[in-house]
């Protein structure tokens, strides 16, 4: 198993627990937020990184809008990763879905928040174009939406990409002696 394998099955398992934590339990659940984020970051990132054939490829075959849309759900979700718990608390991005039972859908119903500007002035020009963008995208691709759709939606771009980077990689690999 390569940490490519690891890491996407730590990402499944991170998404995976979104649905089964109790909400009354918030500090765990802002955690298990923060994991999830954490994780599909890393798989992005691996990948552009170290497969971006198989990420351009998977992404290539998505209609623009679409295209767009993942494009946009990582911006986002980097923003989030440099962001929380760091310059801005995990409350400041999520906002709790009220549920009769106290638990309803996990936190997978529980909505990103719209975030004030980020304050950038300590940072260079290309710093803080860079963050910028990601602060538009989280803006237009999370703020409003549920924490289910959002890691849904990065997991069924990160699924793909991820097996035919496998693939690549596998097929790629000379063979053993």
């Amino acid at each position: 198993m390569n940490a490519l394998d690891w890491s996407i099955t730590a990402m499944r398992d991170a998404t995976g627990r979104l649905a089964r934590v109790r909400v009354r339990d918030r500090p765990r659940a802002f955690a298990v937020i923060s994991e999830a984020v954490w994780w599909v970051t890393i798989v992005d990132g691996t990948l552009l990184r170290y497969h971006p054939d198989a990420y351009d490829g998977v992404l290539a075959g998505l209609a623009p809008a679409d295209r767009r849309l993942i494009e946009g759900t990582f911006a986002g979700l980097r923003f989030v990763r440099n962001r929380m718990g760091h310059y801005v608390d995990h409350v400041d991005f999520i906002c709790p879905a009220a549920t009769r039972s106290g638990d309803g859908d996990g936190v997978t119903a529980w909505r990103w928040k719209s975030v004030p500007e980020p304050a950038l002035g300590s940072l260079p020009p290309r710093g803080r174009a860079w963050e910028m963008t990601r602060y538009r995208a989280y803006e237009a691709r999370l703020a409003g939406h549920t924490v289910g759709e959002i890691f849904a939606r990065a997991a069924a771009f990160l699924t793909p990409a991820t097996a035919t980077a496998t693939l690549v990689t596998d097929i790629s690999a000379p063979a053993a002696p």
